[in-house]
C-alpha cells in the first residue's frame, strides 16, 4: 500500500516494488523501497527477495502466510514506519527534506549531527537578498543571470546525480568538471558563458567560506581559461560610409541614427534606450554633456557631446514617437536592433557583424583611442572603474600601425641618405 503524507513545506509517498529485470538463480526478485518528496525519486533495497508469484504488488507485501512470510512482511512494514518517522522529525525540526537524504539516513550513511548549509539553500538567500537590490546595486540582466545558474545547477544534479540539493562540504572539484561539462554539453554553452556561471558558482562557494559553512575550497585548483573575443568595430571610414547612406525606409534610418549616436557616445543600448532629457547637461561655455550613471554598474558616465549626436538629438526633438514613449530617441528592442543592424550592413555593404555593443567598441577604438584620446579618459566616459576594463575595447588600428611603421621608414631613408652617418658607420668598421 502506497503511503502518502503532505504538508505545505513537501509532498512525501512510499512505495514497495520488486525488480523481475534482476531475478535471481532461484527465481526469486529483489524488494525494493520507493522513497518520493516533491516528485524526486530515490530507491533502496531492503535486502529481501521473494517468489514473483508470491508477490501482492497492490497490498506491496507477500501473499504467503507461512513464518518466513510474515517476518517478511513485518519487515517491510518495519522499514517503512522507520523512514516515516525519519521524515516527521525531519519535518518538525524544520529540516531541507529530499528523498536522497532519507535514503542516506536508512542506510546509515548519514551523519546525525547537522550536515550544515546545502549549495541550493545559499544560492537561493543569495539571489533572493539581490533581488531586494534591484535597481541600488544590480541590474535586472544581473539577477537573471544568478537566477538561470541556480536553474542550471538544479538540473544538472537532477539529471546527472539524481538529486535535489548537495551539502556544502560534499562539493569537491569532480563535482564542478562534472557541472561544467554539463554546462558544456547538455547545455550547448560556450567556453566563455559557461566560465560566468561557473564565476557565479564560485561566488556562492565564497559566501560559504566567509560564513565557515565550508572549510575547503572546491574551486582552489581550478583556473578558468577564457577565450578572447573578437567584438567588431567600424573603422572612421566606414561609419562615414553607414551616416552618408540614405536609408531604404525610416525603420533602417531610426535604428541607424541610434547606432550613430552610441558610436559618438559609447553608450551600451541599455543605456541610450533609458536616456532621458534630465541626463543632458549644458556647461558653463556652452557645451552639452551626457551625465548619467550606467545601468549594469552604476558608475557615472560623464561624456561630452560633439557635433553629430547633438544634431541627432536635435532631429529627434520633436517626434511624436519619442514623445509617447517618454524617450529622446528611437530605440527599440536589443533583439528588432541587432536584426535591423543585420540589414544595415547589407544595404551599406559593410562585411561586418553589426549590434548594439558593436557602436561601444567603435566609439572606444575609432572615435577615440584613435584620435589619441587617453585610456583614462575613454575608461571614464565608458562608465568603467578602472582602465583595465577599458584596454578590453581598445584595438590597435591598421592605420596606426602604419602611421607607425612609415615613421620608421622614413627615419631609416633619412638615415641612409646623411653622408655623416655613413662616414661614421664606415670608420666604426
Amino acid at each position: 500500500m502506497e503511503e502518502k503524507m503532505t504538508c505545505s513545506k513537501s509532498t512525501f509517498y512510499l512505495s514497495c516494488y520488486v525488480k523481475k529485470s534482476n531475478a535471481l538463480r532461484d527465481g526469486k526478485v529483489p524488494i525494493y523501497l520507493k522513497i518520493t518528496v516533491n516528485k524526486r525519486v530515490a530507491a533502496v533495497s531492503l535486502q529481501a527477495t521473494v517468489l514473483p508469484n508470491l508477490w501482492d504488488p497492490a497490498k506491496e507485501k507477500s501473499r504467503a502466510k507461512d513464518k518466513s512470510a510474515i517476518e517478511l512482511n513485518n519487515y517491510i512494514n518495519s522499514a517503512k514506519a522507520k523512514i516515516t518517522t525519519m521524515y516527521r522529525e525531519l519535518e518538525l525540526d524544520g529540516k531541507h527534506i529530499t528523498a536522497q537524504l532519507l535514503k542516506d539516513m536508512y542506510l546509515g550513511n548519514h551523519e546525525d549531527e547537522e550536515k550544515g548549509k546545502t549549495l541550493v539553500e545559499v544560492h537561493s538567500d543569495h539571489n533572493e537578498r539581490c533581488r531586494k537590490l534591484l535597481g541600488v546595486e544590480y541590474s535586472q540582466s544581473t539577477i537573471y543571470k544568478f537566477d538561470t545558474s541556480l536553474k542550471y545547477l538544479k538540473e544538472f544534479m537532477s539529471m546527472e546525480m539524481n538529486i535535489e540539493d548537495i551539502p556544502l562540504k560534499d562539493i569537491n572539484e569532480d563535482y564542478i568538471r562534472k557541472y561544467e561539462l554539463y554546462l558544456k554539453t547538455e547545455k550547448g554553452c560556450a567556453n566563455n558563458s559557461a566560465i560566468k556561471h561557473l564565476k557565479i558558482f564560485k561566488k556562492i562557494i565564497r559566501i560559504a567560506l566567509v560564513n565557515d559553512w565550508l572549510q575547503k575550497d572546491p574551486f582552489a585548483p581550478i583556473k578558468f581559461r577564457q577565450d578572447e573575443v573578437h567584438v567588431e568595430f567600424l573603422t572612421m571610414y566606414e561609419l562615414n560610409t553607414l551616416m552618408e547612406k540614405e536609408m531604404p525606409c525610416k525603420r533602417l534610418e531610426q535604428v541607424r541614427d541610434v547606432f550613430v549616436f552610441c558610436a559618438f557616445t559609447g553608450l551600451a543600448f541599455v543605456d541610450v534606450k533609458s536616456l532621458k532629457a534630465e541626463h543632458i547637461i549644458h556647461g558653463n561655455k556652452g557645451e552639452m554633456w551626457i551625465r548619467k550613471p550606467r545601468i549594469k554598474t552604476n558608475n557615472m558616465c560623464n561624456i561630452p557631446l560633439l557635433r553629430v549626436p547633438r544634431e541627432l538629438l536635435q532631429k529627434y526633438s520633436s517626434d511624436k514617437g519619442c514623445q509617447l514613449r517618454g524617450q529622446i530617441l528611437p530605440v527599440s528592442t536589443n533583439q528588432k536592433m541587432n536584426a535591423y543592424l543585420k540589414e544595415i550592413a547589407t544595404v551599406c555593404n559593410i562585411n561586418k557583424r553589426l549590434s548594439t555593443h558593436c557602436s561601444r567598441h567603435t566609439f572606444a577604438t575609432s572615435v577615440t583611442l584613435a584620435n589619441k584620446v587617453t585610456m583614462e579618459n575613454v575608461a571614464k566616459m565608458l562608465g568603467h572603474s578602472s582602465t583595465r576594463m577599458t584596454q578590453h575595447y581598445a584595438r590597435v588600428l591598421d592605420e596606426s600601425i602604419l602611421e607607425d611603421m612609415m615613421n620608421v621608414d622614413n627615419k631609416l631613408f633619412n638615415n641612409n641618405l646623411n653622408p655623416e652617418n655613413n662616414g661614421t658607420a664606415n670608420n666604426s668598421k
